[in-house]
C-alpha cells in the first residue's frame, strides 16, 4: 500500500483480496473499505467544483425541497454541529444561503443558489461516472441487484445507528 502525496492519488485501503482471510466474509469490513475507496475518489473528483462529498449531499437534499439545517441533517444523516460547519462553508463559497421559510417565520431554510444548483449537475455527473466505473466490476445482471440490496439493507436494518452507539460525526477523508 503506498503512501500519497499531495500530488497523487489518495492512500487507499487495502483491497478485499488483500485482506486477512479472517475479514473476507466480514460485512462490516468490507463495506468500510468499499466505503473509504469510494468516498476518497469521488471526494477528490469534486475538488475542483467547490464542493466536498458532505457538500454535495446538503446541496443535493437541500434542492428537493424546502428544509432547515435539522431537517437536512436528520435527512443525511449528519450531527447538527456537522450540518452547521457544511452549510457556513457551502455559504462562503456561494453555493447555498439560509433564508426565512415561506411556512414558519421564525425558521430558516437551506437553498442552492444559481451556483450551487451547477455545482450538484456537475457533481452528479462525476459521481455518475464513478459509480458506473465501480459498478462494471460487477456482471450487469448483478448491478441493479447489488445497489436494491444495499438500498434495502441501508432503509432498514441498517436505517439508524444501535440504540447505546455514541453520536457519529461524520467527517471527509483527509488528503
Amino acid at each position: 500500500m503506498a503512501v500519497a502525496t499531495t500530488q497523487e492519488a489518495p492512500e487507499r485501503v487495502k483491497a478485499a483480496d488483500e485482506c486477512p482471510e479472517c475479514l473476507a466474509g466480514n460485512l462490516g469490513w468490507l463495506l468500510t473499505q468499499a466505503h473509504f475507496n469510494l468516498v476518497s475518489e469521488v471526494g477528490a473528483a469534486l475538488e475542483p467544483l467547490g464542493v466536498s462529498n458532505r457538500g454535495y449531499h446538503v446541496l443535493a437534499t437541500a434542492r428537493t425541497g424546502e428544509f432547515t439545517q435539522k431537517e437536512l441533517a436528520e435527512r443525511i444523516g449528519l450531527d447538527k454541529t456537522t450540518m452547521v460547519v457544511t452549510v457556513d462553508e457551502l455559504e462562503e463559497k456561494g453555493l447555498a444561503e439560509r433564508r426565512p421559510s415561506s411556512t414558519d417565520r421564525r425558521a430558516r431554510v437551506i437553498a442552492v443558489t444559481k451556483a450551487g444548483e451547477r455545482a450538484v449537475t456537475q457533481g452528479q455527473r462525476i459521481i455518475d461516472r464513478i459509480q458506473e466505473d465501480v459498478l462494471e466490476n460487477l456482471p450487469a445482471k448483478e448491478r441493479k441487484v447489488f445497489l436494491e440490496a444495499l438500498g434495502s439493507l441501508v432503509k432498514d436494518r441498517l436505517g439508524q445507528p444501535a440504540p447505546d452507539a455514541p453520536p457519529l460525526r461524520r467527517r471527509e477523508p483527509r488528503h
